[in-house]
């Protein structure tokens, strides 16, 4: 794991406001206790994010979210502010940003992306699900724009 990241990671735990009560309380030990195991807990996730076949980060108005398959890391400030999810797209994984989309009645009803890198057979119903790439096609359609495409590139 590169320097930088366990620095941003360590300077984000320590910046929680919970971890500088603790600190000004006097109880430091404790503090970097809690503060270790929220790096180890973003390195875990920053882990899952490079090697799961439909990890992402999505970006909306409701937020950031980096969705891990069974898991899903959040915070209701964009990506600027959640270090986690910008560490993440800056190692690779891909990041779509809803923004821009204004037809959210339509993207409400789009397929969720499958857990495990599986397709269903029949993505239509309650449950449904879809590979990241057909959800990356779906949502550009909607305006939607992505970082760290994993579609092949396509010859015009």
């Amino acid at each position: 794991m590169q320097t930088g990241v366990l620095r941003v990671l360590r300077a984000t735990a320590a910046s929680w406001r919970r971890h500088r009560e603790l600190r000004l309380t006097g109880q430091t030990l404790l503090a970097q206790r809690l503060e270790r195991q929220t790096v180890l807990s973003d390195l875990g996730y920053l882990r899952q994010a490079a090697t799961l076949p439909n990890a992402h980060v999505i970006c909306g108005e409701g937020g950031t979210f980096i969705h891990l398959g069974w898991t899903t890391v959040s915070t209701l400030a964009p990506i600027e502010r959640f270090p986690l999810a910008a560490l993440a797209v800056a190692r690779g994984t891909p990041f779509i940003d809803i923004r821009p989309v204004t037809d959210v009645i339509v993207f409400a009803n789009l397929p969720r992306v499958a857990r495990d890198g599986s397709v269903d057979p029949e993505p239509w119903g309650p449950g449904r699900s879809v590979s990241l790439t057909t959800y990356i096609d779906m949502v550009e359609k909607l305006g939607a724009t992505t970082l760290n495409d994993l579609r092949p590139r396509r010859s015009t």
